[in-house]
């Protein structure tokens, strides 16, 4: 065994030095394995066998580099046994050997001092002093010769203060201290040099943080970041440099007191990194501005400190680039707030808002802005952009997952809407957000910034959990309720209840004051709601609340536009009045007013055209909510959308809503819409292929010019061939230009009613895309309805038309969501209608068309979307007993029934007319084996006969 060992230990020596540069970090690593596992090897042997193979004075020139590294492997196999430390001796020989190294810069670079750092930070204080800090003190001596030194002397400082204190530091290199002002200007070359070397690793040299750490301890923060940092390390124009100074800001925010934070952060470094931030917002920049965000995120996060958590979140919030803060006001950093933080900087961005404060801020303005603001009013436009920023700050901590309770929510809320719809005219002491008014008044343009944010707000309040740690609270998370308080109370209803005490206040104001019929139509809406409060806890509590939403959003919807919401608002009331009228229903002629259910799919219709996301997502819920009440006409308002053959004289509130849609494209509400006006990329391609037709000459125009040039007796001149004078030339030029100019606009006429269809289409196919959600959520929850069967040929009618039109991607986009919705929440359906029995008929007719419809058609793939309507058809019928003759099977004992399906399953067949259905499809099977250009295909069938086997 030990003439293995021995060999073993000569391979892996020899291996050390290899001239493969990927195997001798092998090599290294199977030694230190050795080491551990066999500690009768001594380690001064193995030290000197290595010494002894890789002699760097008697190998050759050529393999110098392969023995310095043979050595320097050596040293790690050594110290990573972790028995080097143990071994006085060979620690000893090995630190000497790394000094050796050292000197091979060209080879090894700054590696052997950084082993010969590690080595010493693993050493113990007495091992230290007694072994290693005579034969290092050359090395310590020179601390300001390299970064390596440097860091060297720093890891001793903080790992071993008793040895390395002030009077032994003087004898080293003439100062009790490293940060000192004599020495600052040699380590600013210092941590130039290592920011220049790290450059690639994108990451914060390790003896710069040491260094910060290091004059913590010294008392000489305050010199070491003014004058080294500040005045020393930002002088240089340099990218790595400038990335260092802002990582070892970020670094620095954990250590620092509160007092040393504010210096920070009102610093030449933090504006500085401002500047970056703005002027790297181009594409293509390497962006710091994500990981200075991860910096405040992990800083957050391990501090406890409320004091310091919000001195940094203000810190950065007044970093303002001509008054509009630097960082973002949707940063997720709010999350690891405590809550005495959180209340304090809400209170702070709301002061912010109402007396702004230009002076607190570090701001400033890049070299293009300062050219271009001699003609801004400065203050004005600093506090608008100020205000811009402070208000989607406070509407996304909202959004943001800190924790937070039911009063913070709707203290933000409410300064949100009172700043978006409402001014003080005095202060008062009873309503909290007139209790201090604006030291600059609001102009129209905060106004409607705070009226977009309050919306997207209400959006966040719409889906917002639950808050709060009550039983009732984590009862009602449990059955995933949002949007409710912890009381279960709506968030909008407590806004609209606030909004109505705004109203009757004398103290306050309108932005835009509302008439005496929206006032009138106001108060209706809160009469209304209040009666359907008190039928929630009824049967019907699902439509209660669906109304109840519907009537507060548009509620709060009159203070934005008030004009266009009266319409709507109106027909809701009456519609409302009319869905929980304890009148006793009529039987209603076709000449009769539509019913409620139609008024409410109408309302909703022309609310899914709306711009707004939360008013889409809301008339969804409603929606679902009413499916069980739907009807045959009110689901036919629906499929009549979808038509594509009523496309041409339909007039949708769809190409209405283009220029509300313009003027709302900025709402906040927005983000999440489904914007397809970008899908017409193809279709501009195609139109400019069409300006050569245009520019071509009609023959009317021909005609005009000719009769212009005749009459200016240009083509029928005299025999003389005399020129026409000055004064008929200037005539024939003005009358030729007239003529040119009015072609033109014909041209331009022409290009402007092709864009707009073009822009109407799009609008049309975009809102057919939202109504088919309305027709998802009746297929799925309603799958047992019979008014099922009614959208199938509605649906297959939008297949084929999409098969044949054109292939642009919102019309793909279109046809996908409609194909998905006829497989899966339609064919593909677990629950059927199961109330068939008068419909037999009518089903078995149904089966008949679909299957012909399949075999006369020309393309396959459409073919196969009624082909497999056909079979759920089949199934429901299928699935379904007669009345006449409905007799339950016997069922099987229950061990049998759960491995052998019964037989009297397989061989029922419900209401369906067997001979009816085979010959149906004996038929479309025997055209199938017959015509060579069927469009049937033998899957088809397989899934026919393996879904209804004989």
């Amino acid at each position: 065994q030990d003439d293995e060992l021995k060999y073993t230990l000569k391979r892996l020596v020899e291996g050390l030095g290899a001239t493969r540069e990927a195997a001798r970090p092998g090599f290294s690593l199977a030694l230190a394995q050795v080491l551990q596992a066999f500690e009768e090897i001594p380690m001064c042997s193995v030290l000197e066998q290595i010494k002894e193979k890789h002699n760097l004075e008697k190998v050759k020139k050529k393999l110098v580099r392969n023995a310095a590294f043979g050595n320097f492997f050596g040293v790690m196999a050594l110290f990573q046994s972790g028995r080097l430390v143990k071994d006085r001796k060979a620690l000893l020989g090995s630190i000497q050997l790394l000094q050796q190294l050292a000197h091979h810069q060209s080879h090894l670079r700054d590696l052997p001092r950084k082993t010969l750092t590690d080595i010493m930070s693993e050493v113990p204080e007495t091992v230290f002093e007694e072994v290693l800090f005579d034969i290092l003190q050359s090395d310590l001596a020179s601390a300001f010769a390299s970064p390596e030194n440097l860091h060297l002397l720093l890891v001793g400082i903080q790992k071993f203060p008793s040895v390395l204190k002030p009077k032994n530091l003087k004898k080293l290199f003439g100062s009790p201290t490293v940060v000192s002002e004599e020495n600052i200007p040699r380590l600013v070359e210092l941590l130039q040099s290592a920011a220049k070397s790290e450059k690639k690793d994108k990451k914060l040299p390790v003896v710069v943080f040491d260094l910060l750490q290091v004059s913590l301890k010294e008392g000489a923060f305050e010199l070491f970041w003014k004058e080294g940092v500040e005045n020393g390390l930002l002088k240089e124009k340099s990218g790595p440099v400038s990335y260092m100074c802002y990582r070892l800001l970020g670094s620095a925010l954990p250590l620092l007191s509160l007092d040393q934070l504010e210096m920070v952060l009102k610093g030449n470094v933090m504006q500085h990194y401002g500047e970056h931030v703005v002027t790297t917002q181009l594409p293509g920049r390497f962006k710091f501005a994500p990981e200075m965000e991860g910096y405040v995120d992990e800083f957050l996060n391990s501090c406890d400190d409320p004091e310091r958590q919000l001195a940094v979140m203000i810190g950065f919030s007044t970093l303002t680039n001509q008054g509009y803060p630097v960082f973002s006001s949707s940063s997720r950093v709010v999350r690891h707030l405590q809550p005495v933080a959180l209340q304090k900087y809400v209170d702070w961005l709301k002061d912010m808002f109402l007396r702004p404060d230009l002076d607190c801020c570090l701001d400033f303005s890049s070299n293009r802005q300062k050219q271009n603001q001699e003609n801004v009013n400065t203050v004005q436009h600093k506090i608008g952009r100020l205000r811009k920023w402070v208000i989607h700050r406070l509407a996304n901590i909202i959004e943001s997952a800190v924790k937070k309770d039911e009063s913070l929510v709707m203290d933000i809320s409410r300064f949100c809407f009172f700043h978006a719809f409402f001014e003080a005219k005095k202060k008062t002491s009873q309503i909290h957000e007139a209790n201090v008014l604006p030291s600059e008044p609001l102009d129209e343009q905060a106004h409607s910034v705070a009226e977009n944010y309050f919306f997207g707000l209400l959006q966040t309040l719409n889906t917002l959990t639950v808050l709060g740690d009550t039983a009732k609270a984590a009862a009602l998370r449990e059955k995933h309720i949002h949007g409710v308080t912890a009381d279960g109370k709506l968030w909008i209803f407590l806004l609209v209840k606030y909004a109505n005490k705004l109203l009757s206040s004398e103290h306050v104001k309108a932005v835009k004051p509302f008439t005496e019929e929206q006032r009138d139509a106001w108060e209706r809406t809160l009469e209304s709601v209040k009666n359907l409060q008190k039928k929630e806890n009824k049967s019907d509590n699902a439509k209660v609340v669906a109304f109840q939403q519907l009537l507060l959003l548009m509620a709060i919807h009159l203070f934005k536009n008030p004009s266009e919401t009266m319409d709507v608002l109106s027909d809701l009331l009456n519609c409302t009045e009319r869905a929980f009228s304890k009148e006793p229903k009529k039987k209603k002629t076709d000449n009769t007013e539509p019913g409620w259910v139609e008024v409410m799919v109408e309302i909703l219709l022309s609310l899914l055209a709306q711009p707004s996301l939360l008013i889409r997502r809301i008339s969804k819920s409603v929606f679902v909510r009413i499916c069980p009440s739907l009807t045959k006409r009110s689901l036919q308002l629906i499929l009549d959308v979808l038509d594509p053959y009523q496309e041409q004289n339909e007039e949708s509130a769809v190409v209405v809503m283009e220029e509300s849609q313009k003027k709302s494209a900025q709402d906040t509400d927005e983000e999440g819409s489904e914007d397809s006006s970008d899908e017409g990329d193809t279709e501009e391609e195609n139109d400019s292929g069409d300006e050569e037709e245009n520019e071509e000459v009609d023959d009317d125009f021909r005609s005009q010019l000719v009769n212009v040039l005749q009459a200016g007796n240009s083509l029928v001149r005299d025999e003389s061939d005399e020129e026409l004078d000055d004064e008929a030339m200037m005539a024939l030029d003005k009358n030729i230009s007239a003529l040119f100019a009015e072609q033109q606009k014909r041209i331009q006429a022409k290009k402007d009613e092709k864009d707009r269809m073009r822009k109407e289409k799009i609008l049309r196919r975009d809102f057919k895309i939202k109504v088919l959600d309305l027709v998802e959520a009746f297929l799925i929850k309603q799958s047992e309805n019979p008014l099922v069967f009614d959208t199938i040929e509605p649906l297959l009618r939008v297949i084929e038309q999409c098969m044949s039109s054109d292939s642009d991607k919102q019309e793909v986009d279109f046809l996908q969501k409609t194909a998905s919705i006829f497989k899966n929440s339609l064919c593909r359906t677990k629950q059927y209608c199961k109330r068939v029995d008068a419909l037999q008929e009518d089903l078995h007719a149904f089966v008949e068309r679909l299957v012909k419809k399949a075999c006369k058609h020309t393309d396959s793939s459409v073919a196969l979307y009624y082909f497999s309507a056909s079979l759920y058809l089949l199934k429901v019928l299928k699935g379904n007993t007669s009345d006449k003759s409905s007799t339950p099977p016997t069922p099987l004992p229950e061990k049998e029934s759960d491995t052998i399906p019964q037989a009297s399953q397989l061989l029922s067949t419900g209401c369906l007319d067997m001979e009816r259905v085979t010959a149906v499809y004996q038929q479309a099977l025997t055209q199938f084996l017959t015509k060579r250009n069927s469009p049937l295909t033998s899957s088809m069938f397989q899934d026919l006969f393996s879904r209804f086997p004989v």
